[in-house]
């Protein structure tokens, strides 16, 4: 690692860790809004493994939240890990199923930008977390 890396504030690491995991379980609440009122196939459009993806997420989620929130490095991995995979699910039902954009979506553009937010700054938290 690059040495100033080690020299993160730790205000900083404390910011990124609540902002990750109010966006996190926002999108837990959203997931199992969805499996309350659809059950695990929310979307009548995307494939039975995508939509148990998505389902799953309602736990992932909440897991990864409740690990930054105690300042888990597993946390960081676990939301880095639901990050990339979502985003990669979510683009192949835009571009590949759904015949879109990332212009045309916003949720799309959220996650991306999410997604950035997190993945940017792992590195930087990472070490500041306990095991």
């Amino acid at each position: 690692m690059i040495g100033w890396m080690h020299h993160t504030p730790r205000w900083t690491v404390i910011l990124v860790c609540v902002i990750a995991a109010v966006l996190l379980f926002v999108g837990a609440s959203s997931h199992v809004t969805d499996l309350l009122s659809h059950g695990l196939h929310p979307y009548d459009w995307a494939p039975g493994w995508l939509n148990l993806y998505w389902s799953s997420l309602s736990l992932f989620d909440t897991l990864a939240a409740v690990f930054l929130i105690r300042g888990k490095r597993r946390g960081a991995d676990l939301a880095c890990a639901i990050l990339a995979t979502d985003l990669a699910a979510n683009s192949y039902a835009v571009y590949g199923i759904q015949h879109s954009s990332l212009a045309a979506q916003p949720g799309l553009q959220r996650l991306t930008v999410f997604a950035a937010l997190v993945l940017g700054a792992a590195p930087f938290i990472r070490r500041h977390l306990t095991s």
